[in-house]
């Protein structure tokens, strides 16, 4: 189907009392400015929590009110927490945060790590902090956005993951050790997320740093993934990286397949590449046809399209949102209003929810304070202007308040059903929940820009134009600005302008020694032709095969864009209904 890039449009419900900002009577939508003020409120008692309590260890533990490492031993929501702190506001704290980040963290350390997390949260984390740190008063050095000790800093992260990409599929392992790689025995087993979320921060980290090498292991694993599929057009959930079978062949769209499907949209969008919407949009014909029964969507086997678990995933909230990308905004409301009942229910949303039962499934009644239900209620109000979708944002409030607050932060709720926590604050909290309330209630925040105002920065590549709007968020709310990703590219253009250059120079030459044949008994001059030489035939196939389509780019100026590229940067991905 094709399609087309347009600039978007700028419970204890009844257990809870209703406070100032609040719907009234008359039916009057939440006070924006009321909540903002309440979850700003939210972010720094659990920030301050963890810098109190928990730093530098990964996370906080609010009911014993001190740290545990659990990702890495990373400072984890220190870096996860950064971009939140701009997007509230706090340049100064942001400013304090950097230095520190460069003065205590080591990825040079004997740890087993996950690929797919460290990814995301701090791949992703110091990329998004590198490329706002200008905007927020950082002394930026010579060369930025194409240098910087944050880039080098995700750049390091991002190089003691790639041993994990050496398989014979391409697809990387779940786990890498930082200081010795894949370790002998590690699994080979892998999820589908944990293969196909790598291009939106790999691919911002080759166009900053001109190393093609993380955008090609990313590319590489996503086709591998695609070539996958079962006939009906599905993907399983776990898959043998080394001989590329699957594990476990259920089918959906929730835990251990989610970003797939968001990187290929997200991917799609940020880097201009048709080939990946196609590939998103054949999996959502297969997706419609076989997983979705009245606006909720199920669990199949991949290959025969039987339902293998009737249950909604509280991780397959991210779905409306998604949708509301590609311009599917009818789908996606009712889709998140099924997601909101559910809330509503219980104040929260469940792991596992028993759709024919409409109840929790045994031992998945938590709720970790994720944020993928109040992720797309931002991103359909932004299109929709929905006040329900405010509610959301106020029941959210409300319930965490309520349910989760502790002297030390906020506590992951382990049963919905009597509200009983444990003992642990994931980083995502305050990268994720707490950034997309905030959102949600901001609607002139700087994220939401629609291109009315930029930044234009002079690099040693020529100007580009940054800050203009059209964030792409990572699976861990970390904003990329897509405008940086041509901010860096005059180099590689340069490259191949020499070597056509010298291509035209060795053309030349072979038609003067062909003239020089006709004319004289002398043989002709050829350049040497032997493997590994310029003029080796197959290093030039080789190098056509690889080569991006070039771009004449004038000195001191940003990169030639057709005109529904300049749209994407202020929007998002619609499909053309016409």
């Amino acid at each position: 189907m094709p399609f087309r890039l347009l600039v978007p449009f700028g419970l204890l419900c009844a257990l809870l009392p209703l406070h100032h900002g609040a719907p009234g009577p008359d039916g009057t939508a939440p006070d924006p400015a009321h909540y903002r003020e309440r979850v700003k409120a939210m972010f720094y008692h659990a920030y301050d929590s963890y810098l109190e309590n928990a730093f530098p260890y990964d996370e906080l533990r609010p009911l014993t009110c001190d740290g545990h490492d659990t990702w890495g031993s990373f400072s984890l929501t220190l870096i996860d927490a950064l971009d939140t702190l701009l997007i509230l506001g706090n340049v100064s704290e942001f400013q304090r945060v950097v230095e520190v980040l460069q003065d205590n963290v080591d990825f040079d350390i004997d740890v087993n790590a996950s690929v797919f997390e460290t990814n995301i949260r701090v791949v992703g984390g110091l990329l998004s902090a590198h490329l706002l740190s200008k905007r927020a008063g950082v002394e930026v050095e010579a060369g930025w956005p194409c240098s910087g000790p944050l880039l080098r800093m995700a750049e390091e992260a991002a190089r003691k993951l790639l041993p994990a990409f050496q398989t014979p599929t391409g697809m990387p392992y779940g786990t890498v050790n930082l200081l010795h790689g894949v370790n002998p025995g590690e699994t080979p087993v892998t999820c589908t997320a944990g293969i196909g979320t790598f291009i939106v921060e790999f691919a911002t980290l080759s166009s900053l740093t001109g190393d093609p090498v993380f955008e090609d292991v990313a590319r590489v694993a996503l086709m591998r993934l695609w070539e996958s599929r079962s006939d009906i057009g599905l993907v399983g959930n776990h898959i043998d990286v080394l001989t590329g079978k699957w594990v476990a062949q259920d089918a959906g769209i929730g835990a251990g397949v989610d970003s797939y499907f968001e990187y290929l949209v997200k991917g799609a969008i940020l880097l201009q590449d048709k080939k990946l919407m196609a590939m998103f949009l054949e999996y959502n014909k297969a997706i419609r046809n076989y997983t979705r029964f009245d606006d909720w969507y199920l669990w199949v086997q991949m290959y025969k399209g039987t339902v293998s678990m009737p249950v909604f995933q509280s991780l397959e909230a991210y779905w409306p949102g998604l949708q509301t990308l590609i311009g599917d905004i009818d789908n996606a409301m009712r889709t998140f209003l099924n997601y909101y009942t559910v809330w509503k229910q219980f104040g929260g949303l469940p792991e596992f929810y028993n759709i024919p039962q409409g109840y929790t499934v045994e031992k998945r009644e938590g709720y970790p304070l994720r944020p993928e239900l109040i992720e797309s209620a931002m991103y359909l109000y932004r299109a929709t202007g929905d006040p329900t979708l405010l509610e959301l944002g106020r029941d959210a409030v409300e319930s965490i308040e309520k349910i989760s607050k502790v002297e030390c932060g906020f506590a992951t709720i382990k049963d919905l059903r009597d509200h009983k926590l444990d003992n642990r604050m994931e980083s995502f909290f305050l990268a994720e929940t707490v950034k997309y309330l905030y959102l949600l209630f901001d609607p002139t925040n700087f994220i939401h820009n629609n291109g009315s105002t930029f930044d234009a920065v002079i690099t040693p590549y020529g100007e580009c134009i940054l800050g203009a709007g059209g964030y792409i968020f990572n699976t861990e709310a970390h904003p990329i600005d897509p405008a940086a990703l041509h901010c860096c590219r005059r180099l590689k253009e340069e490259q191949w302008e020499v070597e056509d250059l010298m291509r035209e120079f060795y053309s030349l030459k072979r038609n003067r020694s062909r003239f020089q044949k006709k004319t004289m008994s002398s043989g002709p001059w050829e350049p040497p032709t032997g493997p590994g030489t310029l003029s080796s035939p197959e290093n030039y196939d080789r190098a056509r095969e690889k080569k991006p389509t070039k771009q004449k780019i004038p000195l001191l100026s940003c990169p030639s864009q057709p005109f529904t590229s300049k749209l994407a940067l202020l929007g998002q991905v619609f499909l053309d209904s016409s």
